[in-house]
């Protein structure tokens, strides 16, 4: 092959199994013999048995083509927050160290369903809950953070160590790593995928999401998690000429960096270079208590989800899930019902301005990925989490650093289909003429 097996995108692989120029444990052992190069240097995995996924590979090369499902043999990274059978789930937690429930996640049960070869866990912070990083290095620069809380699965995609890798979102866990290691990423519609079996940080927030290198990826393992919007969108005909863009800088815009003001920039020339409509728009000052908003409701929901490992092993919890659970914040009851019913009355009015648009376009971080193993900030991702809408970090611009940073891509609720569409014609302008290209 011309191509190194684990250099393919899952769709690349899926091509290459099916025309039998590749086996699925030839495959497996690319990827093994690039993770055990890189290991030690990206550390993003907190389990992989290399014997357990050639295992794997072998039974999945016996099965016969007729047999096979959607992602027959593709490797995909699964977040050490989702309980896997016949793997640990640890929650980077040591409460919970070398702990093996023999139950799968939702997710996981799905993904197994489709055939997908399964690599191991990815790190992750503290129970996908805290701003530590929990060793994972940016592949693209190794004293620069990966972001979190989806660490591992992130890394793991841009090191070209798996096409695939699921994380969550809670607050910025999805767009924040795509941005800072330059894949895409989507945090699809909240609830669209079952979160059975897996930690819950905030029942109200938490969405299960996936990494990729690819629009077309994210596309492929979308349909096997279900997601489908009411009527099947229309491609483009002619990339994003035409198409209707809207930027928002929104609330937070005074917390954008360099890179992030430039790409803003740069991204609508480019969008308006290929024949786009681009216009500027400001949401209503309704929308700027959103990020408080959302802060009580994390801090509510973790106090309910972290109170039963605070009650049995308090001494062994970060502090900051020890204040969630004290309610150091001081958050009364009507304060969550401020927050809760101010925000469901906003979701209506962002779907009002968004289906304007083929996609509202926003900051995905404020700036490359800084200096550390802190997991950066989510300020202009937790305000789209708290919406519940649909998004996706496309990459293609890079900071004073030279270091990745996308934009994200935005539509109304449960338009999942028609704003990855969208995604891979922006895509297709950004990554060639955005100026950033991966040195990996």
């Amino acid at each position: 092959m011309s191509t190194e097996p684990h250099r393919l995108t899952a769709t690349e692989a899926l091509q290459a199994f099916e025309n039998g120029s590749l086996t699925i444990e030839d495959y497996a052992k690319s990827i093994l013999k690039h993770i055990e190069a890189r290991d030690a240097i990206v550390k993003a995995w907190a389990y992989l048995d290399p014997a357990q996924v050639l295992e794997q590979a072998r039974a999945l090369d016996s099965v016969p083509k007729g047999e096979r499902g959607p992602l027959h043999g593709v490797a995909v990274a699964i977040k050490d927050v989702i309980y896997t059978k016949g793997m640990p789930t640890q929650f980077n937690s040591p409460i919970y160290a070398n702990d093996q429930p023999e139950v799968d996640g939702a997710s996981v049960i799905m993904l197994h369903k489709a055939g997908a070869l399964i690599l191991g866990k990815s790190r992750t912070t503290e129970f996908a809950a805290t701003t530590d990083g929990p060793g994972t290095t940016n592949p693209h620069g190794t004293s620069r953070t990966p972001g979190g809380s989806s660490s591992g699965s992130a890394a793991a995609v841009a090191d070209f160590q798996a096409p695939l890798g699921l994380g969550t979102q809670t607050g910025g866990s999805m767009i924040r790593p795509g941005s800072f290691n330059g894949v895409y990423a989507i945090k699809p519609t909240w609830n669209s995928v079952s979160r059975e079996g897996q930690k819950i940080y905030s029942i109200n927030l938490d969405t299960l999401g996936w990494y990729a290198r690819s629009i077309e990826d994210l596309e492929l393992l979308g349909s096997v998690f279900g997601i489908e919007d009411d009527e099947a969108p229309q491609p483009p005909k002619a990339g994003v000429k035409g198409l209707k863009f809207a930027f928002c800088k929104s609330m937070v815009w005074d917390e954008a960096g360099p890179g992030t003001r430039n790409a803003m920039q740069k991204g609508m020339e480019l969008l308006k270079a290929h024949g786009a409509d681009v216009e500027e728009i400001t949401l209503p000052h309704d929308f700027d208590k959103l990020p408080d908003w959302h802060t009580c409701i994390l801090s509510g929901d973790g106090r309910t989800s972290f109170r039963a490992d605070y009650q049995a092993s308090k001494d062994k919890m970060a502090a900051f899930l020890v204040e969630h659970v004290e309610n150091v914040q001081n958050y009364t009851r009507k304060d969550y019902l401020e927050a809760f019913d101010g925000i469901s009355a906003l979701r209506p009015k962002w779907d009002a301005i968004a289906e304007k648009y083929a996609a509202v376009v926003i900051p995905s971080v404020p700036d490359e990925a800084p200096q550390g193993m802190h997991t950066g900030n989510p300020v202009f991702n937790s305000w789209t989490t708290a919406l519940h809408i649909p998004v996706v970090n496309v990459p293609g611009f890079q900071g004073e650093n030279g270091m990745p940073v996308g934009l994200t891509l935005a539509a109304p609720r449960y338009a999942d289909q028609a704003l990855l569409a969208v995604a891979k014609e922006v895509g297709k302008v950004w990554e060639k003429e955005g100026g950033w290209i991966s040195k990996l």
